[in-house]
């Protein structure tokens, strides 16, 4: 059979932009459709503006806290100004990296319109003038995810954000109520706190940032709490509505409260977004979380590939890459390459940000794997001491014996920058021994992730190791106690 295209992919946010730009690089004729705008979720209502808002307030904080130095006022802030440098930025981003010429000087046919699957090999695309039907040889679906709205008595008559619509503003609330304690809420939290908006986050879990290391999760939680943001955990929504204000009814240890708010953003986490596909028309599995694909990126159907949020898999930018790189990989070069699920970093960019890889400490007890803990705190790191930075620690989760890496987590300043070092060192099995006989900066915060794997050799070091050692070569100081096994040097 012939084919239009050698490959169709459907969606252009950061997995399906990678996708078609490896099919370019690979000699294949490729089709790109998207419904709206290239860049995806990452560029318009994720990471890009969440992390321009987030530097604003945190040098807005900076400022604040220049009171010690005797600084002694900020001045009011330009909210409306702030939210203008967020859309100013992203619209940038999307100039210099997802416009769609720049893909098409690849050689790659962008086209806009809405994707429907007609049978295994050919889908219709709606587009605003015309539709018209194309056939593939393969597809890659990457039409990523939307926000999880969840079912909340009175909700779809109260207005309210998602990470959407937030970016929006340009008139500051003087209050928000924030549902949800995943990494949007709390990212969007601090943001708003420190831009000068009263916060309280309204959370079903006692926690918040559930598949974090709760040690450093409470940490940051203390942390906010300090900067003035209100947490209402382990609650049950019974209601919101809407009078002018936001009313928010809760169920508390059997106790009902009333709490009211100028602004709602509902920050319940994302779903994947494939409705409208007519993923039945072509036979494809899927379920409630996504469309369902094995390790190598494919569904039951060996010529179509699904990759990023739209698999329910993982909800990250860097991971729907990863994945569209596996799918592309597997399907154009016929090489068996299959998705990395053991090294999997991921980041939460509060100040402090709180990293993590690996395994965490809750899955090593539930599995019964035999771990030690090594533990550095930045208040023993010079760099962090030198810019009040010590509100932070590294812990790794390491075998005892030889120092092999099953996790690690971050929480302080460049912790998702640190991360990396430790997920390149899972990969490539590179032990703790490595990392501290590794030659690091001095001053830097990477120096900590060296200092944390010294404390592999001093949870090693035997006191009768040094007491032979002493008696051979005929030393005369003392052996130090070596009994308590949670010392720092």
């Amino acid at each position: 059979m012939k084919f239009d295209y050698d490959l169709i992919v459907i969606g252009g946010g950061a997995a399906g932009l990678t996708a078609a730009g490896i099919g370019a690089n690979f000699g294949a004729k490729t089709m790109l459709i998207e419904s709206k705008k290239l860049g995806g979720d990452c560029t318009w209502f994720g990471c890009v503006p969440s992390k321009t808002l987030l530097h604003v307030s945190k040098m807005v904080r900076t400022i604040k806290e220049a009171g010690k130095f005797g600084h002694r006022s900020i001045g009011e802030i330009d909210f409306a100004s702030v939210m203008k440098h967020v859309r100013d930025t992203r619209q940038g981003v999307y100039e210099e990296a997802d416009e769609p010429n720049i893909y098409r000087r690849m050689g790659i046919e962008v086209v806009f319109g809405r994707s429907t699957f007609t049978d295994p090999h050919k889908v219709r695309i709606d587009g605003a003038d015309a539709s018209r039907e194309v056939s593939a040889r393969y597809f890659i679906i990457a039409t990523g995810s939307k926000p999880a709205i969840p079912a909340i008595r009175g909700l779809s008559n109260v207005p309210y954000y998602t990470n959407e619509t937030i970016f929006e503003l340009s008139n500051q609330p003087r209050s928000m109520a924030i549902i949800g304690g995943g990494p949007i809420g709390i990212e969007m939290a601090q943001a708003f706190q420190n831009l000068g908006t009263d916060i309280t986050i309204y959370g079903r879990s006692r926690r918040i940032l559930p598949k974090d290391d709760e040690e450093l999760s409470d940490m940051l939680l203390n942390r906010l709490d300090n900067e003035g943001v209100r947490f209402e955990l382990g609650i049950s929504i019974d209601e919101v509505a809407y009078n002018g204000a936001i009313k928010i009814s809760v169920e508390q240890a059997g106790r009902n409260k009333v709490f009211k708010s100028d602004a709602l953003l509902v920050a319940t986490g994302r779903k994947a977004n494939f409705k409208g596909l007519n993923l039945e028309a072509a036979g494809i599995n899927y379920s409630a979380s996504g469309i369902t694909v094995d390790d190598r990126c494919r569904t039951n159907l060996r010529h179509i590939y699904a990759v990023g949020d739209v698999t329910g898999r993982y909800q990250f930018s860097h991971m729907s890459e990863h994945m569209a790189k596996v799918a592309a990989t597997n399907a154009l070069l016929k090489i068996p390459m299959k998705i990395d699920k053991s090294h999997v970093p991921w980041s939460t960019y509060t100040v402090p940000e709180l990293a993590h890889v690996g395994a965490t400490e809750k899955h090593l007890i539930e599995k019964g794997i035999s771990y030690e803990v090594y533990r550095f705190p930045y208040s023993k790191i010079d760099r962090a001491i030198t810019e009040d930075a010590t509100d932070g620690l590294i812990k790794v989760f390491a075998k005892k014996l030889n120092g092999k890496i099953l996790g690690a987590s971050i929480y302080g300043r460049q912790a998702g920058d640190l991360i990396s070092e430790y997920a390149l060192a899972m990969r490539k099995g590179i032990t703790l021994r490595h990392i501290a006989d590794t030659i690091h900066p001095y001053p830097t915060y990477g120096l900590g992730v060296r200092r944390a794997a010294d404390q592999w050799y001093v949870k090693n070091q035997s006191e009768w190791m040094s007491k032979l050692v002493k008696k051979v070569y005929g030393y005369r100081g003392n052996v130090p106690d070596l009994s308590d096994k949670s010392r720092i040097v």
